[in-house]
């Protein structure tokens, strides 16, 4: 089975063909635990099936490191553009991705005729608790600066989904963060009924956010599309950033946009080609 080894600001996921390369669908997860492996694999943070859709020009069918199913992947679908582009797959700059059920569109913009960045509308933040979902008490439709006790300690945050549940938490010190220790807990929190990403986040000023990210099913990962679309849209609920952030990650940089007027988040990022291999 060939495969093409690619990540967005180091959130890297292992890319194979659909079209040309077939595997049962019930020996996917444990495929994909085996070839994310870091030690005894190609090493990613999940593998994402790159597929025909009837729907959209491409399909893109993603799975975390543990083998769980993803609903949606920022960094990916921006690595899934290159990808259709640079194989000549497609000679169209703007494109049309179905992940789950939900098509997201996008701009490629190319450097030497190759993808360089990409712009992808990943449509409306989803606000409603219920959808996201997460748990409240009572009536309360929204979550914004929520407490929420997690180790004996109380933190607020703010949930979004932009198609995978986030829970975004302001703090003051990100980088000392022992997020191996926290991450899971808030992952696998009673609240979360699907479990949830975390957005670790400081604010630099009204442009800037610093940000790390426990992902759901992977851990921490260098950066997250998702994630940077949830935590921009969190600060600009709480009033903390204009419209308009760069979120520096762990791996680079991700412009995020939240047009309010259209309720539409734009994510630009980076795509990249690290290697190919057969498998």
């Amino acid at each position: 089975m060939k495969f093409t080894k690619m990540h967005g600001c180091g959130n890297d996921y292992i890319y194979i063909n659909g079209f040309t390369e077939k595997i049962a669908q019930e020996e996917k997860p444990e495929f994909v635990q085996k070839i994310s492996d870091r030690h005894f694999g190609v090493g990613g943070d999940g593998a994402i099936f790159i597929n025909p859709s009837d729907e959209a020009d491409f399909e893109m069918e993603m799975y975390n490191a543990d083998g769980s199913r993803a609903e949606m992947c920022g960094n990916g679908i921006r690595c899934v553009a290159k990808y259709v582009y640079d194989k000549g797959l497609t000679d169209k700059t703007k494109i049309s991705i179905i992940s789950s059920g939900k098509i997201k569109y996008l701009e490629l913009f190319l450097k030497d005729g190759k993808v360089d960045t990409v712009k992808v509308n990943m449509g409306e933040p989803e606000l409603l608790a219920e959808k996201i979902p997460v748990l409240v008490d009572g009536t309360k439709e929204k979550v914004v600066e929520e407490p929420i006790m997690v180790c004996g300690k109380e933190y607020k945050m703010t949930c979004v989904s932009m198609g995978n549940p986030h829970a975004v938490v302001f703090m003051e010190d990100v980088e000392n963060l022992k997020i191996e220790q926290i991450g899971p807990y808030f992952e696998k929190h009673e609240r979360f009924p699907k479990k949830t990403n975390t957005e670790f986040v400081k604010v630099l000023d009204r442009k800037n956010v610093q940000m790390r990210v426990w992902e759901r099913g992977t851990g921490e990962t260098l950066a997250c599309g998702t994630g940077c679309c949830a935590t921009v849209v969190a600060c600009i609920l709480n009033g903390l950033t204009d419209e308009s952030v760069t979120v520096k990650l762990l791996g680079g940089e991700i412009d995020i946009t939240w047009d309010r007027e259209a309720n539409l988040v734009y994510m630009t990022g980076p795509a990249v080609t690290v290697f190919e291999g057969e498998w």
